[in-house]
């Protein structure tokens, strides 16, 4: 099979160095396609994925972070993060500081608080 997109790739960060790797693919003008959540063993998978409109390729950033550990947000590169930022804290428990456009767990109308957690984990 022909490998349409050589230049694809997932590059692992820490929460420390996310706003330089964000910067990084902003100065590269990337467009911020989708931010991504899940639990997974006791800890957050976070993919930040970003689009080369010219080549076709994705570039993903992924964080594994403790439930404790909070991340920056990216709404000062990218506005649209806003939405994805707000799913996360809100369905997850993800924590996102500064978030601009921050809704405070409204984004949707849900009874359960962070009902993608297992039960047990809540």
């Amino acid at each position: 099979m022909e490998v349409k997109c050589p230049g694809n790739f997932q590059k692992e960060v820490t929460a420390d160095y996310l706003l330089e790797n964000i910067q990084e693919m902003k100065n590269k003008k990337l467009r911020l396609c989708a931010i991504s959540a899940a639990w997974v063993q006791g800890k957050y998978e976070l993919s930040y994925s970003f689009a080369d409109d010219d080549t076709l390729e994705l570039k993903t950033l992924r964080i594994v972070i403790d439930r404790e550990t909070e991340i920056p947000s990216i709404t000062d590169f990218y506005p649209c993060a806003s939405f994805y930022e707000n799913e996360m804290a809100e369905m997850f428990g993800v924590k996102v500081r500064f978030i601009n456009g921050d809704l405070h767990n409204k984004l949707y109308r849900i009874n359960v608080e962070t009902p993608m957690l297992p039960k047990e984990e809540r």
